[in-house]
């Protein structure tokens, strides 16, 4: 058959920034458009600098809106990029208010150094309102299990991945002189998991997989264990008279959080505390998640009873920034969620340099923390961290809870690897840091691939 080729621009060796060149069947497409996130100086010089011409793509295939798979879509269109954009229909909504506050988040926190002189170029926005609101128009919405031709000899079928609401693994089609089947899993989801339906994965013999690695080495807590120690989290910080800070992630883990405390708080498992969504994005996504009860999972108690699954007398959601600002002067227990998810941008920075230095408060993270992020560096115990240019001592407990992750562990990506039932020739393990890679690479090993590869960013394959 004709060549295929595949070239790995991002989450190569690491977390974020996933972003796949296929060129096969006389097409040019790129499986997910992912910002890198991290360290800021490096993260803006991969994410600036695209190693290709975006006018000669044919078009993206987009596993999730999560902005470390999505986020360089608008960068694609200020550099000339036209082609259609494959998405569930799910996913197309949640882009439409992932991609825009994006672009605010860019241009304020490039304000707000500058008016503090220390902005440089590794904090120019990549793209403005309109590049993301652009985007729009070229997302195609397409519904999971139903084959859509990318062009001649050249199928897509989205699978659900259970990872967060939308999120699809892809398997592609390929027919030119012959066959080629090829599976990228995206960010494979925990069974289980509030909400949101378990992973299905593709069945039958796979030519090649490219596959997540996040948690490969290790194994999460239960998820019934995980809403045991929010409830504690909770119980603990409000008996101290504290504030509990939870950077999440706007989409998907702060609906999370959210179900998990409306369910304990029907429970009486957690006092009668304000619980304050502080995101304007979070308010949008969780709209969005209202939108589409088509693909929550019917076997959910809440969602069963046809219960309004964000809305309870404790949470109150925060929009203005005059109402944000007022939660820095609250001296009664609370718990304010807000985004970033690894404490990088957004208003649980201004929350972090408010509350980290009081002994009486929680930061919890509920999800992963890259290197280099500030999540991370809370996470490892540092005694001092920088927030938005300037230093703060930490005195602020900090505790993580696993079990909330969006992200299969070891024993989940070994059985939904079972679950694509037949042979996989050739496997390239993708989205971990080394540890996780390595630990990938050897599930996979067992599991009877023969050729496993840990891509370098840029590395290209013949296939």
């Amino acid at each position: 058959m004709s060549g295929i080729r595949l070239t790995f621009w991002g989450a190569a060796g690491q977390v974020t920034g996933s972003m796949h060149l296929l060129e096969a069947a006389g097409g040019r497409f790129l499986l997910d458009a992912g910002l890198f996130q991290g360290h800021r100086a490096r993260s803006h010089e991969l994410n600036a600098r695209l190693p290709f011409d975006p006018r000669r793509l044919d078009g993206v295939v987009l596993s999730h809106a999560h902005i470390d798979h999505s986020g360089r879509l608008p960068l694609l269109v200020r550099h000339g990029f036209h082609g259609p954009i494959h998405a569930t229909p799910a996913t197309r909504d949640l882009c439409a208010v992932m991609l825009p506050d994006s672009a605010h988040i860019q241009e304020k926190d490039h304000e707000y150094l500058r008016r503090h002189g220390k902005a440089g170029p590794e904090s120019e926005p990549l793209y403005n309102l309109a590049d993301a609101i652009a985007v729009q128009d070229l997302l195609i919405g397409v519904p999971y299990r139903r084959i859509t031709h990318l062009r001649k000899h050249l199928a897509l079928e989205f699978a659900e991945a259970g990872h967060i609401l939308g999120s699809a693994s892809m398997d592609i089609r390929i027919t030119e002189g012959g066959s080629h089947r090829l599976v990228f899993s995206g960010d494979i989801g925990r069974p289980g998991l509030p909400i949101i339906r378990d992973p299905e994965p593709p069945s039958g013999p796979v030519d090649t997989l490219i596959v997540e690695s996040t948690y490969a080495d290790r194994d999460h807590e239960t998820v019934p264990g995980a809403e045991e120690k929010l409830a504690e989290a909770v119980r603990r910080t409000a008996a101290r008279g504290g504030k509990l800070l939870i950077p999440a992630f706007a989409l998907g883990r702060v609906q999370e959080i959210v179900y998990g405390l409306h369910q304990l708080w029907r429970a009486r498992r957690i006092p009668e505390v304000p619980i304050y969504i502080d995101s304007p994005l979070a308010v949008e996504t969780t709209t969005v998640f209202r939108m589409h009860p088509e693909i929550f999972d019917k076997r959910e108690k809440l969602v069963a009873e046809g219960a309004r699954l964000f809305d309870f007398p404790l949470v109150r959601y925060i929009r203005g920034v005059a109402e944000s600002k007022a939660l820095n002067e609250l001296r009664e227990p609370a718990v304010i969620i807000a985004a970033s998810g690894m404490a990088e941008s957004g208003r649980i920075l201004h929350h972090l340099i408010n509350g980290i230095g009081d002994p009486r408060n929680l930061v919890l993270f509920v999800g992963f923390q890259a290197e280099h992020t500030l999540g991370r560096r809370l996470q490892r115990g540092e005694e001092v961290v920088r927030i938005l240019g300037e230093e703060y001592p930490r005195r602020a407990e900090v505790e993580t809870i696993g079990g909330y992750s969006a992200h299969a562990d070891r024993s989940e990506l070994r059985a939904w690897l079972r679950g694509l039932g037949g042979p996989i020739r050739r496997a390239f393990a993708v989205h971990g840091e080394p540890p996780a890679l390595g630990a990938m690479a050897t599930i996979l090993r067992e599991e009877g691939v023969r050729e496993v590869i840990l891509p370098k960013h840029g590395e290209a394959f013949d296939l």
